[in-house]
């Protein structure tokens, strides 16, 4: 599977971020890419308004996405916003191309002192797709944190994770980053594939999260396969499923812990 990780810096200017994704599209395809994964918030930047852009996803701006994957024969993922039934939005990410889904981010981010649910209503259900034969489960950079939902998503069939992200800039936040990533494929033995807003290293950043760069693909053996710097970059990776099932077999840990529930 040849997958792009376009980690890039979005603005608050749904327009400008559509023209950006359509340009890094035409060169994963140019590449080969199959699969092209973009950061949380694509649509727009938490340091705008998430509730002034938010869209169905049957609107203008995942539309334009939509006819570019078909048009360019690929499947995009990419994060963006829509609306909720109580007021809110949702964190979205849209997979569109191959496959037509998306997933509502389930753990919010409350912490740091930051309050997304505030203006973002949770998701409630893990979602898994089928692309070119691979089962793909879905999260959202605060989700990395919580072990559970990983080995959900490679319980339902996932063999490759993908995690977009915009996540918050602070000392030591590079280094959780890459420790919760590469400790999130090893609970669920899955190829993970994190993509995040480009961004700044270990500073302090007051205001709404931005991103740290620093998208990563680990292997289901937790082996770190490649790792973007901090700045804007389109990589194109290949990555092998068929390794996953060699991992489990090796290195039960899903079978073992569902022995362990059931006794």
């Amino acid at each position: 599977m040849r997958i792009a990780l376009a980690q890039i810096t979005a603005s608050t200017d749904p327009q400008a971020n559509l023209e950006l994704v359509g340009d890094l599209c035409r060169r994963a395809a140019a590449a080969g890419a199959e699969l092209v994964v973009f950061p949380e918030a694509t649509m727009c930047s938490f340091t705008g308004s998430p509730a002034e852009v938010a869209e169905p996803l049957d609107g203008s701006w995942a539309t334009t996405v939509r006819e570019l994957a078909t048009r360019l024969g690929i499947t995009v993922v990419a994060g963006m916003f829509t609306l909720a039934a109580d007021g809110r939005v949702h964190n979205t990410l849209l997979v569109t191309g191959a496959v037509e889904a998306s997933y509502d981010k389930i753990h919010l981010f409350d912490a740091l002192g930051h309050r997304e649910s505030d203006d973002v209503a949770p998701g409630s259900e893990p979602v898994v797709v089928e692309i070119g034969g691979v089962g793909v489960g879905l999260a959202t950079c605060y989700d990395v944190r919580f072990p559970a939902l990983f080995t959900t998503l490679a319980e339902r069939g996932a063999e490759v994770v993908l995690v977009p992200a915009a996540w918050a800039p602070g000392p030591g936040k590079v280094h959780q980053w890459r420790t919760l990533t590469t400790a999130r494929a090893l609970d669920c033995t899955s190829i993970v594939v994190a993509v995040d807003q480009a961004g700044v290293d270990d500073v302090e950043v007051s205001g709404p999260p931005t991103g740290v760069g620093t998208s990563m693909v680990v292997a289901a053996d937790g082996a770190v396969l490649h790792e973007l710097g901090s700045g804007p970059e389109l990589v194109v990776v290949d990555v092998d499923p068929s390794t996953v099932g060699e991992v489990r077999e090796q290195l039960p840990v899903l079978r073992n812990a569902a022995v362990l529930s059931a006794g």
